[in-house]
């Protein structure tokens, strides 16, 4: 179910099936596979379509030679740009520069002027594949610009040039990428299309596996989440329940002057289903939320935590009696779920830590990179870096799931399982959502969801409503979190229509 695979698995994978198969099998598969994507992204008619093939220096560059070969057979007019190796080629790239060359591509030296001038209807970026390691420069970095500059469709093979594959960044503190409309990734899916920069510049992928064999491919520790990895849980309710029987859920928030993050919390988790909702204060309480007024508003001192799963930060603020509460909420044994300014507390106290990760009843945490970055005691950048490694790192340390918030969300167990998130949009990207996020986790736990099903399925619906507000207009510049809370209760009914049991 949607693995992902890094860089290092990638090459034994590969390895592995080169050796069963004749030189050059995997190139020319590439070539092939490439050559398809690329006439799907074509007009009807090839015979006066303009394409550019970018082939870079190392095999990467192969397949854009193969690529190149194929579809100048189709009638297109190709134009294939090639930097040579600065070493000895590989003899399956020296084969492929061959079949170019027979071809009816085109070969020429490039300028800005050039590109910029010519009516193309497709660019195949086969610059840099997986190796890249370091910056685009000079001419590259040059022609990189160019390409970002035109309007056509553009085809990255396997990664779009200047994205690091594992990690979803451009590389280089100041680097560039190719801003890709659609990838066409081989072997198998790389997490880096899917997190940090990649869902920007990877555009629409496609995996090619190339007649891979099935027993090549390692056991994948790493996917993207799918309905069918929590779809189990979806469950129609019976004529025969009652409120009891969707469970309490109690948002522990509200200093002063921040009580509208505990009311989206509770608001989120009372619309995705539990069938009680208390909002706690840690300041004066809210004597009710006029706009909610099923919610129960309580000081969170004087309520009874053991009776509800526990969703606790949204607005808590730092102050001393915050951190008491927190504490409480730790020693209880209620499932819980900490975000917010109750991460920033974690993040100053490893006796709260301590006894964070060793607490017997489900913990979720859902930093964004800020958060993440106080929790780990690095940087912003640090996290963004490397976000697996991050949200894996988190898990186990804290023993707990860990959400950590962004594109591409990441999900990480304390096993090291991970799951990258495909849902969502820059619709997010604003405040109260992580609030909304909070408390529609904080209902699937009160209705008996385990925590890893609980956060894959929170960070999904949560995308989602976000996708189908933006699709019907409503976003994603100025959609609130507020305006998530019914679309995400529509979502989890159509859901159940669907896949509930």
């Amino acid at each position: 179910m949607n693995p992902l695979y890094s860089v290092a698995e990638i090459r034994a994978i590969e390895r592995a099936a080169a050796a069963t198969l004749p030189p050059g099998a995997l190139m020319q598969r590439a070539g092939q596979a490439s050559a398809n994507a690329a006439l799907d992204l074509m007009p009807f008619s090839t015979a006066h379509a303009k394409v550019l093939v970018l082939a870079g220096p190392g095999d990467n560059g192969g397949d854009a030679l193969e690529a190149a070969a194929h579809i100048s057979y189709t009638g297109a007019q190709v134009t294939l740009i090639h930097f040579t190796p600065a070493g000895t080629a590989s003899p399956e790239r020296m084969a492929a520069l061959e079949r170019a060359k027979a071809s009816d591509a085109r070969f020429r030296a490039w300028d800005d002027a050039d590109i910029a001038g010519t009516d193309w209807n497709l660019v195949v970026d086969g610059l840099f594949g997986l190796g890249l390691k370091r910056p685009l420069t000079d001419e590259f970095r040059t022609l990189a610009e160019a390409v970002n500059k035109l309007s056509c469709p553009v085809l990255a093979l396997d990664i779009p040039s200047g994205l690091d594959a594992d990690t979803g960044c451009v590389v280089g503190p100041d680097g560039i990428a190719i801003h890709a409309t659609h990838t066409i990734t081989f072997i198998g899916n790389k997490p880096g299309l899917h997190t940090c920069d990649g869902r920007d510049y990877a555009g629409l992928v496609d995996v090619a596996r190339l007649e891979i064999d099935a027993a090549h491919y390692v056991p994948s520790h790493l996917h993207l989440n799918d309905v069918k990895f929590f779809s189990r849980h979806l469950r129609a309710r019976r004529h025969n329940s009652h409120k009891g029987s969707y469970g309490n859920v109690a948002v522990i928030g509200g200093a002063r002057g921040m009580s509208g993050a505990p009311v989206l919390a509770a608001r989120a988790a009372l619309n995705s289903g539990a069938g009680r909702v208390y909002a706690l204060f840690a300041d004066e309480a809210l004597a009710s939320d006029p706009g909610q007024p099923e919610l129960m508003c309580r000081s969170a001192g004087e309520f009874d935590l053991s009776m509800a799963t526990l969703v606790v930060g949204p607005g808590l603020g730092d102050e001393r009696h915050a951190h008491d509460l927190l504490a409480k909420a730790i020693n209880c044994g209620s499932a819980l779920l900490a975000d917010a300014d109750a991460l920033n507390l974690l993040a100053v106290d490893p006796a709260l830590q301590n006894a964070l990760a060793h607490r017997p009843a489900a913990v979720v945490l859902t930093p964004h990179p800020l958060e993440a970055a106080r929790l780990l005691g690095t940087t912003i950048a640090a996290v963004q870096a490397d976000r697996l490694a991050a949200a894996r790192t988190l898990a186990a340390r804290l023993h707990a799931i860990v959400i950590l918030k962004g594109s591409g969300t990441v999900i990480a167990a304390p096993s090291g399982d991970a799951v990258i998130n495909t849902t969502g949009n820059p619709a997010l990207a604003t405040a109260g959502t992580g609030d909304v996020l909070a408390g529609l986790c904080g209902a699937l736990l009160a209705q008996g969801w385990p925590q890893w099903e609980a956060a894959l399925a929170a960070v999904w619906l949560h995308g989602m409503a976000a996708d189908v507000l933006v699709t019907e207009g409503l976003g994603p510049i100025g959609l609130t979190a507020t305006e998530l809370i019914p679309a995400i209760r529509t979502a989890l009914n159509r859901m159940v229509q669907h896949h509930g049991r």
